[in-house]
């Protein structure tokens, strides 16, 4: 049956599975819309901005784990949308990102709300598409999706001209095996090399001092079960990255938490001084390393990664493993199982672990509380207490982000959606709604920053429409706080540009956009407009906490340094500490 390009492009979404759609329309795309409307059967959710619709298809991925969807129009509605995708490049989100353009015959001439998208997303995108005939359409999209969702998560781009969504064809979806035959050169590689993993299970059964580095691929793969029975049976403890939270749970004996350079002092000591790092789904970046050269110095290294080209990228490893993390880790344990394979050196194992208790104990995540004034950490807490720690909690960029990371423990996977290798300011409340969409059964938290929120805050606009009931917790410190922060420890207090004293009335912006709003200034009255913020079900929230403006977040290596340098929650260095002596 011959039907309409703009026809195919919402068959070809259904058959795909997408329930969901955030975007904003305009010329080039306006075919879809009318196709969508027409057809009435996917969820459309009208965004005020298109980062927004971007983001909102990151937060629905990141908290579902499945593929999120956006559509813009070309032009300013397409570069709208960079920032969502570069975002979603750094942290392996799967989104697919629908754009418009101008028609094909008016390519290249500089013709009305016409721009290179495909070009200028080439570096950002896992592969993106510009549709040159309908025939190909559906098969495109098809593409899209499979490439979008599988080995190493990432964004695709469609850019699809108006003639193509305007004109007809008879051409069928495709099936699966089509679509995997159509891309010859794209074969992720998911297995893992057995040989690799034998080495491993003899480095694992020989280590004294080791340690499970945890990143977001864990998530991705969804390999908590497998992380745990790994620790438990190896007696290894475990360190996580912001992406990797909630794969190995904060509540574990075993448990590390963040590391970093604003991890805990624990976690970065254990790696310091580890012999044997095994890194699972990371990537090993600039802010988990610190100065490379004395980072895990005395240790070896095996790394776990689906990706290849992220495998000795940043740091050289000496037993390199190629495959899903989940599907590796079964074999990993099976062939430890097979071969009754024992930890060598029990003894130093515990001692290792008792160690490790020490250091948790020398210094915990702490601060100091307040009666007079609110504690940025002290909200982060009462929100975990007020949600039984179940709530998903959704971050901007900057302080706030790292108080929500280090004080809200987090027990599963897709629990902390956070923006961690662009570091997006304004990614919190949209990727919020798209989480609240993708997970309704979930109280949605939004810790946001007052710099980070009113870079998306029209959002909340569209949080109203749809009857979404975030709630967003902001942090109120009338700073850049993150860079303020960093002039004040390492520039001599020069705060150059970072001053937001002027800025909304938040409780009025609410009421003015049909959402409610809460603000206090005084500690005691913080659990209480939480626990009503809870009460409301059917519109979001906004809780304005004004906090003491100058509290930073520690503990803290400082750029360029090693764990050894770490600034400490009293101000002292980790140098000055008793170090456990390897060897």
């Amino acid at each position: 049956m011959s039907r309409k390009g703009a026809d195919i492009v919402i068959e070809t979404l259904k058959a795909e599975g997408v329930e969901v759609i955030f975007g904003l329309p305009g010329g080039a795309i306006m075919e879809v819309y009318d196709a969508l409307y027409r057809d009435g059967t996917i969820k459309h959710i009208l965004t005020r901005h298109e980062q927004g619709a971007g983001h909102m298809a990151e937060g629905y991925a990141k908290a579902t784990g499945k593929v999120g969807v956006a559509m813009t129009t070309s032009g300013p509605g397409a570069t709208n949308i960079v920032t969502p995708i570069a975002d979603a490049y750094m942290d392996s989100v799967p989104i697919v990102v629908i754009t418009g353009q101008v028609p094909t015959h008016m390519i290249g001439n500089d013709a009305f709300q016409e721009v290179d998208i495909v070009g200028i997303t080439r570096p950002i995108t896992k592969h993106n598409f510009l549709v040159r005939s309908i025939e190909e359409l559906p098969l495109i999209i098809r593409q899209a999706f499979y490439i979008a969702r599988t080995g190493r998560p990432g964004p695709v781009l469609i850019d699809i001209p108006k003639d193509i969504t305007q004109q007809s064809s008879s051409v069928p979806i495709p099936s699966d095996q089509e679509v995997r035959d159509s891309l010859p050169g794209y074969k992720p590689h998911v297995q893992g090399n057995l040989q690799q993993i034998k080495k491993a299970v003899r480095l694992i059964a020989q280590a004294k001092r080791p340690v499970l580095y945890v990143g977001g691929g864990a998530v991705n793969s969804e390999a908590q079960e497998e992380l745990v029975e790994l620790a438990e049976l190896m007696r290894i403890p475990v360190t996580t990255t912001t992406q990797g939270k909630g794969a190995f749970p904060e509540d574990h004996p075993l448990a590390l938490r963040m590391l970093g350079m604003h991890g805990t002092y624990y976690a970065n000591m254990a790696v310091y001084n580890s012999d044997l790092l095994i890194a699972v789904g990371a990537r090993f970046d600039d802010r988990v390393t610190g100065k490379i050269d004395e980072f895990a110095p005395d240790a070896k290294i095996i790394h776990i990664d689906i990706d290849p080209a992220s495998i000795s990228k940043n740091i050289i490893v000496d037993v390199p493993i190629v495959g899903d993390v989940k599907i590796v880790l079964q074999k990993l344990i099976a062939e430890i199982k097979r071969k009754g394979a024992k930890i060598e050196h029990p003894e130093e194992r515990e001692k290792w672990l008792s160690q490790i208790e020490k250091w948790k104990k020398l210094h915990p995540l702490t601060y100091r509380n307040s009666r007079k004034v609110i504690k940025p950490q002290y909200v982060i807490e009462e929100i975990h207490r007020a949600t039984n720690g179940q709530a998903i909690i959704v971050p901007g960029v900057g302080q706030h982000q790292m108080w929500a990371a280090m004080f809200f423990k987090f027990s599963y996977p897709r629990q902390f959606l956070n923006s961690g290798g662009l570091g997006t300011m304004g990614f919190g409340l949209p990727a919020g709604i798209g989480a609240k969409v993708g997970r309704p059964d979930r109280e949605v938290f939004v810790v946001d920053g007052d710099g980070s929120f009113v870079m998306t805050m029209q959002e909340i606009i569209t949080a109203v429409e749809y009857k979404i009931p975030v709630r967003v917790a902001i942090i109120n410190n009338g700073y850049l706080g993150m860079v303020r922060q960093w002039q004040e420890l390492f520039y001599d207090r020069r705060y150059s540009e970072v001053d937001l004293s002027i800025q909304p009335d938040f409780v009025k912006l609410a009421e003015s956009m049909g959402a409610v709003g809460f603000r206090t200034e005084k500690p005691s009255e913080v659990r209480k407009i939480i626990e009503e913020s809870l009460k409301i079900q059917d519109r979001p929230v906004i809780l304005d906490f004004v906090v003491d403006r100058e509290e930073n977040v520690l503990p803290m290596v400082p750029p360029g340094k090693s764990y050894r340098d770490m600034i400490l929650e009293d101000g002292r260095g980790a140098e000055a500490e008793t170090m456990y002596l390897v060897g």
